[in-house]
C-alpha cells in the first residue's frame, strides 16, 4: 500500500500568532474555527481532555517557539520605529525647532457628511514640533508620522480621519524607512499630496516632496496646554547650558 502524501501546512500569519497568544494567556477554550484547525495541524496547539470530559487547548513547545520568534520580531520592528522617531526629533532640534514625541493633542476633523458639524478627536503624532520663537503667530507647527513597514504605512493611509487630524494641527510629513533590502518602503507618489514626504537614508533625511505650507495664525489653547505639560526632546543647546553652569562662579 502506498504511503499517504503529507498534507502541506498552511502559511502562518498574524491571526495565527494572535490566537496562540490568546490561548497561552487564557484557559484555552477551543473556538473550532479555521485558524484553530490550522494551528492544530501545524503542531502549535494540542488538545487536552480533562477528567470531567471538557476539551481545552494548550500551546505546544513548537508553539512557544513561534511566540518567542514573533515577540522578537515585534521588538525589532518597534526598535526600528523608535530609533527613526528619535532621529526625526533630533533633526527638528538641529533645525532650530522644539520637538515632542508621543503627544496626545486635541484636533478637529470634518463631519461624516457635508451637513455634519466638525468633530473633535485625539491625535497622537510620532513627532510634533514648532519653531523656537516667542511670537505665537510664527510657531509653524509640523507633524511627522514615521513608518518603517510598508503594511503599517498602507493601513495608515486608509485612515483619512487620522490624516485630517494631523493636518488640523499643522503641516503633515510622512517619514519613510527602508525594508530589509535597504529599499524605501513606498514611493512618494503613494502619499497624498496634502502631506510632505521624507525618506530616511543612512546618513540623512531627504526631502522627497515638500508639504504644502499650512496657513495657521496660532496654536489653539488646548495644544499650548498639552505642550506646556510635556517634556520636549533635548536640543543641541543642552551641552552648552551644562558648560555655562560648570563655569558659573
Amino acid at each position: 500500500m502506498a504511503a499517504e502524501s503529507a498534507v502541506p501546512l498552511p502559511a502562518l500569519g498574524r491571526a495565527h500568532a494572535r490566537r496562540l497568544r490568546e490561548v497561552y494567556r487564557s484557559a484555552g477554550w477551543p473556538c473550532q474555527d479555521p485558524v484553530e484547525i490550522e494551528l492544530l495541524a501545524a503542531g502549535l496547539l494540542d488538545r487536552v481532555l480533562s477528567p470531567t470530559g471538557h476539551e481545552t487547548l494548550r500551546v505546544t513547545q513548537s508553539g512557544l517557539q513561534v511566540l518567542a520568534q514573533t515577540l522578537e520580531g515585534n521588538r525589532a520592528r518597534l526598535s526600528a520605529h523608535e530609533a527613526l522617531v528619535e532621529r526625526v526629533a533630533r533633526e527638528m532640534g538641529r533645525a532650530g525647532r522644539v520637538a515632542w514625541r508621543g503627544l496626545s493633542l486635541r484636533a478637529q476633523v470634518p463631519g461624516e457628511g457635508a451637513a455634519q458639524p466638525p468633530q473633535w478627536c485625539m491625535a497622537r503624532p510620532d513627532v510634533f514640533s514648532i519653531r523656537n520663537t516667542s511670537v505665537a503667530q510664527y510657531v509653524e507647527p509640523v507633524v511627522h508620522e514615521v513608518k518603517v513597514r510598508r503594511s503599517d504605512l498602507l493601513a495608515d493611509l486608509r485612515q483619512e480621519a487620522k490624516r485630517a487630524a494631523y493636518l488640523d494641527l499643522g503641516e503633515c510629513w510622512y517619514v519613510l524607512g527602508s525594508d530589509a533590502r535597504g529599499r524605501c518602503i513606498a514611493s512618494p507618489d503613494e502619499i497624498p499630496a496634502t502631506c510632505g514626504v521624507l525618506v530616511a537614508e543612512p546618513a540623512r533625511l531627504v526631502v522627497a516632496r515638500a508639504a504644502p505650507r499650512a496657513r495657521r495664525s496660532a496654536l489653539p489653547f488646548g495644544v499650548w496646554m498639552a505642550l506646556a505639560k510635556a517634556t520636549p526632546v533635548a536640543g543641541l543647546d543642552e551641552d552648552c547650558q551644562g558648560l555655562l553652569a560648570a563655569n558659573d562662579g
